[in-house]
């Protein structure tokens, strides 16, 4: 996921506006307003949606975390109750010329494909009718392997090392003594890591496992859904897209590489699954993980649509088929800011954040 942290500064702001709007009932009347003044498409980004009663017991990313069960279960019902919840195949079908998305469309995604998506989410989802697109690494269906990003955060919360050195950060410190200090640094790091190419973050890493001597292996609190679990979501009417091999940010990868990721995930995916898979969201997803020669690949090896994790909405006479934008939820977002965000994402939604270096 793109780094979020950052954000924060004026998280406090727009929380207390979006409590006196809810509590005004002027929400639904600002919806209708803002439909006559523009059309255009939510997209809603989500990681994880899993309980944690304590973060200090939390063995990975917390800013994964985009909702406990109890939110996501309001969040669902409200898109129910006062938006139009569609698929990426209904626009697909619209652009090329079919039946036109209804007003207020939204739709639902979750990026990286971790297995409380099929235990936690999809239950609430077939509940409540919503349809929503799954983006998975095929690599990490098969391995059963914790993202690279996820082991770092998690290697640096637990390592019992005091030091962390990585001579080409030219980083040699000590490691804060809390578990919070430890999470901001972490995240920190992890920011500073997606600003390299591909190579020199999967050596950084590897570094750190090796001196620290903790080689990823499969965990019970960050695992991927299982191919099985992806068959069964497909069939009951969720939708399954792409999100590369390895979670490897594209642009950042050598061209031969970017488009073996590109194209051996869908055919993978196509392989796996009863219908073949026409969308793909890139991972991070940021300004700097994709570019024109990663949405020419993407267009070429029969990706209809696209995905990143810019912040917007996306106008429904032309939209970015490659570089349609998304709306991060994360779990501080209770029910009257999400609420005004879905309702008015310009002005309660995350603005999109420029990774600098």
């Amino acid at each position: 996921m793109e780094a979020t942290s950052s954000r924060t500064s004026g998280s406090g702001k727009r929380q207390t506006l979006a409590r006196w709007f809810h509590a005004s009932g002027l929400l639904p009347g600002l919806q209708r307003l803002r439909g006559v003044l523009r059309r255009d498409l939510r997209i809603l980004a989500y990681h994880r949606v899993v309980d944690v009663p304590d973060p200090a017991c939390f063995g990975f990313d917390l800013a994964v975390v985009s909702a406990s069960p109890d939110q996501f279960h309001r969040q669902m019902d409200l898109l129910r109750r006062r938006f139009n919840p569609v698929r990426f195949q209904d626009l697909i079908t619209a652009l090329d010329g079919g039946p036109p998305l209804p007003r207020d469309p939204v739709i639902v995604t979750f990026d990286d494909g971790y297995d409380d998506n099929y235990h936690v989410a999809f239950p609430i989802l077939r509940a409540l009718g919503v349809p929503a697109t799954f983006f998975v690494s095929t690599g990490h269906i098969d391995s059963g392997l914790p993202y690279a990003y996820d082991w770092l955060v998690h290697m640096v919360c637990f390592t019992p090392a005091e030091r962390i050195v990585l001579a080409p950060l030219g980083l040699d410190r000590a490691l804060p003594a809390s578990l919070p200090e430890r999470r901001a640094f972490a995240e920190a790091l992890l920011d500073r890591l997606k600003a390299f190419d591909d190579a020199v973050q999967a050596d950084l890493i590897a570094t750190l496992e090796s001196a620290w001597q903790m080689p990823r292996a499969p965990q019970r609190d960050c695992r991927p859904m299982t191919w099985p679990q992806l068959r069964q979501m497909q069939e009951a009417g969720m939708e399954i897209g792409s999100h590369g091999v390895h979670h490897r940010m594209l642009a950042k990868l050598p061209e031969a590489a970017m488009e073996e990721e590109v194209a051996a995930s869908k055919q993978r995916l196509d392989r796996e699954l009863p219908r073949p898979v026409d969308v793909l969201s890139y991972p991070v997803g940021g300004p700097d993980a994709y570019d024109a020669r990663v949405i020419a690949a993407v267009a070429r090896h029969g990706y209809r649509i696209a995905c990143s994790y810019v912040s917007g909405t996306n106008p429904l006479a032309a939209p970015p088929r490659h570089a349609l934008r998304r709306l991060p939820v994360e779990r501080e977002m209770q029910a009257p800011w999400f609420s005004a965000m879905v309702t008015w994402p310009e002005v309660f939604g995350y603005p999109s954040r420029l990774r600098l270096g």
